[in-house]
């Protein structure tokens, strides 16, 4: 309850301080900064957070460790509240200074931004708590907006369409797959039985899985000629299956490839407008 109330005095504090910021910097200005990297303010910003993200999880990362987290403890305490104090201005700042902030706070990066800023803040030297750091991880999404890599960003948008567009043929191989490793972890739960380790069909399945998958942890294997037969055909067959997803969006990528190339060559390389006919 102490921590508790510690966290909830600090985030008092901090609130009165984005507040000042907000009236020294002005809100539209501010806005800009926070939400828009075509400034060159707004890119110092979205930098200094960007490095500020990744030195917070790795300050997580090397928490979790008992030894580490023992024998320096005094230096990761600090940095803790540092970083939680830092994220949850951040949060703050953002909510004050947006046009539409209860959509913001609705948003992906909205409920990411609360879930890693205000409940750490509050669950200082709580171990319960520390679970939630890791979630600013994914505020590293932000790196395609804030290096502005637009190139990147159009080979994701390829990327995406060539996905969408071989959903069917995706979902009918994973069936295929699905109905395949049923039949094989059944067909192995009859050929081996609970002597070799195969003590369910559930057993076998996951064993069908970890075969066809080319992963083979090992922790169960067939001890039979026939299974040993029928599970060298299982992984020949798990490399050619490999194969199968790789070509299927294979194709559509080069479909959408083609289709941004003609779309690129009938419009205006200067204002990007389609060419009259």
């Amino acid at each position: 309850m102490n921590a508790f109330s510690t966290g909830l005095g600090l985030l008092a504090a901090l609130l009165l301080l984005a507040l000042a910021i907000r009236r020294w910097v002005g809100r539209p200005r501010l806005e800009r900064i926070i939400f828009e990297a075509d400034t060159p303010a707004g890119k110092r910003f979205d930098l200094g957070l960007l490095i500020a993200i990744v030195l917070s999880v790795l300050l997580v990362a090397l928490e979790s460790d008992p030894r580490l987290r023992g024998q320096y403890s005094s230096l990761f305490e600090p940095l803790e509240l540092l970083f939680s104090s830092l994220f949850s201005l951040e949060y703050l700042l953002r909510l004050l200074c947006s046009k539409r902030p209860w959509p913001y706070a609705r948003s992906f990066f909205g409920l990411v931004d609360l879930v890693s800023s205000l409940p750490p803040l509050l669950t200082l030297g709580i171990p319960a708590g520390q679970s939630l750091l890791i979630v600013r991880v994914l505020r590293l999404l932000r790196v395609f907006r804030i290096l502005r890599l637009g190139s990147y960003l159009d080979e994701a948008q390829l990327l995406r369409q060539a996905l969408v567009a071989s959903r069917r043929k995706i979902s009918v191989f994973l069936l295929t797959i699905v109905a395949l490793v049923v039949l094989i972890g059944t067909l192995m739960y009859v050929i081996e039985g609970e002597r070799s380790g195969f003590t369910s069909i559930p057993v076998g399945i996951y064993w069908a899985i970890v075969t066809i998958t080319t992963v083979g942890y090992g922790d169960v294997a067939p001890v039979t000629t026939l299974g040993r037969f029928v599970a060298s055909l299982v992984m020949l067959l798990g490399y050619s299956i490999i194969a199968v997803p790789t070509g299927i969006v294979t194709a559509s990528l080069q479909e959408a490839q083609r289709e941004q190339r003609q779309s690129s060559s009938d419009s205006c390389p200067h204002c990007g407008k389609p060419l009259s006919s």
